[in-house]
């Protein structure tokens, strides 16, 4: 609005509907999106006033230079008028914004990527952004689980990382509450592999670089996003009507233990399904990494990574393909609203490693449950355990004893059908422990609060169920 000129009421409403005028004093349908979705163990990860449908991401990426190329088009919901709106995107240089269409004013702000719209956009409103960009990925410091985000290596680059890693490689709302579907284009040069989520869909060659395509038709929380680069063995073949991928760096052993684990990964997904119910995507596959940086497996949905340290010996590790494609289900299909219910990703996730090896012959629930109960220290809270604790034996062991507590406190048959329910219910959506115990007490027809404070969150070891 210009100083010193008067607006009736009625041009004012008209410039309003039109979307024309964005001063925020003034026009009162439209603020800016807020830059932070308030989760205190990710601060300044999220955006709000929006919510993302789908990403379509295209990418080149060249392992001589290390540089990355992208446009990414994100289809988008306005939750409220929004005159900017942010994503996450750290470090990368921004050629250009368009929102349907139009340019965009854009600006950095650390890692926050801030956009203003030629026009303001109402709450409802469904739009498009394309975004070009480019530069030199570096990862995010972390401190859990080392760096997270994108890690160029001697033959390509892997980029993944829990909580965060997206925005290191496009821009993202980067908390596993706001879940969209993804299609993915990744141009690399003529002999290396481009690995990501999803269906395969081809490749093409033109010029001594390679498109490699993928789709992810399920909605997906955007850590658990990868893209792995480089000298692999990539086998292809089908599972149950679905596509199966998996690959094996060129450094790791072509008949060692971790081709031999991921060689399992359709053995497992099948065991799995028989106890919490049908195997949630469209694609199943798993990626073995030789890079030392990576001390972790995760869940990348669809096609988990595994770190070089699982597969030290000579016996294929199978329990940690159960624990990441247990995650398909808990975590992945069924995803967190807030970072402190982690222990709901993987108190589930390790409890299905001892189900496997019981399954497996290796021992039985019942031993890996008293073993843990034995050396558990009870004060240290499974449910919100602080940023710095998000990945210690409070959150994966004590949580994994609280899953078998309820299933000794409701028998066999309202466990297993309470488990398979919730995963129905909730597919491809997301929860909080709160949602879980409500319906855990609807199943179990009681109340089942006290025992999850005492397995959760109490200061002392519980009575046994």
């Amino acid at each position: 609005m210009t100083r010193g000129r008067r607006w009736s009421a009625a041009v004012l409403a008209v410039a309003l509907l039109a979307g024309g005028c964005t001063d925020e004093d003034a026009n009162a349908r439209f603020r800016p999106g807020a830059a932070d979705l308030g989760d205190p163990y990710v601060p300044g990860a999220g955006n709000g006033g929006y919510d993302v449908a789908h990403y379509a991401l295209r990418v080149r990426y060249d392992p001589a230079s290390d540089r990355l190329t992208g446009q990414a088009t994100v289809t988008v919901t306005a939750t409220a008028g929004l005159s900017r709106f942010q994503f996450d995107l750290a470090g990368l240089t921004v050629d250009r914004v368009r929102v349907d269409g139009a340019p965009a004013t854009h600006r950095r702000d650390g890692n926050e990527l801030m956009v203003t719209p030629a026009h303001g956009l109402p709450a409802g409103k469904r739009f498009t952004v394309e975004v070009a960009y480019g530069g030199v990925p570096q990862p995010l410091p972390s401190g859990e689980l080392g760096d997270g985000g994108f890690h160029a290596t001697g033959d390509g680059a892997i980029a993944l990382g829990q909580p965060e890693s997206a925005s290191t490689w496009y821009p993202v709302n980067d908390h596993p509450s706001d879940k969209a579907t993804y299609d993915l284009e990744v141009t690399v040069p003529d002999g290396l592999a481009a690995l990501s989520n999803g269906v395969p869909k081809g490749q093409s060659s033109k010029d001594g670089w390679t498109t490699w395509r993928w789709s992810e038709g399920s909605p997906m929380a955007s850590y658990l996003t990868t893209l792995v680069i480089g000298n692999y063995r990539v086998s292809t073949g089908t599972h149950a009507g679905k596509p199966l991928v998996t690959a094996v760096a060129a450094g790791l052993p072509a008949d060692g233990p971790a081709a031999r684990a991921l060689a399992r990964t359709g053995e497992v997904a099948d065991f799995l399904a028989e106890r919490f119910g049908p195997y949630p995507f469209d694609a199943y596959g798993g990626i073995a990494v030789a890079d030392e940086r990576i001390r972790y497996a995760l869940e990348t949905q669809t096609r988990p990574v595994y770190g070089p340290g699982f597969f030290r010996g000579d016996r294929p590790n199978t329990e940690v393909v159960a624990h990441e494609l247990a995650h398909q289900w808990f975590g992945d299909s069924v995803s967190l609203s807030r970072w402190s219910d982690i222990w709901l990703n993987e108190g589930f996730a390790t409890y299905a490693e001892w189900l496997w090896n019981e399954h497996d012959g290796v021992r039985t629930v019942a031993q890996a449950f008293a073993d843990r109960y034995a050396v558990t220290d009870w004060t240290k809270p499974t449910v919100d355990p602080g940023r710095a604790a998000m990945f210690g034996d409070a959150v994966y062991q004590r949580g994994a004893l609280a899953v078998h507590a309820l299933r000794r406190a409701v028998g066999d048959e309202t466990f297993f059908r309470m488990l398979r329910g919730w995963l129905a219910e909730r597919r491809n959506g997301t929860a909080t422990t709160a949602d879980f115990i409500g319906y855990a007490e609807r199943i179990a027809g009681r109340s089942l609060r006290p025992l999850f404070d005492a397995w959760l969150v109490g200061a002392g070891a519980p009575a046994l169920p």
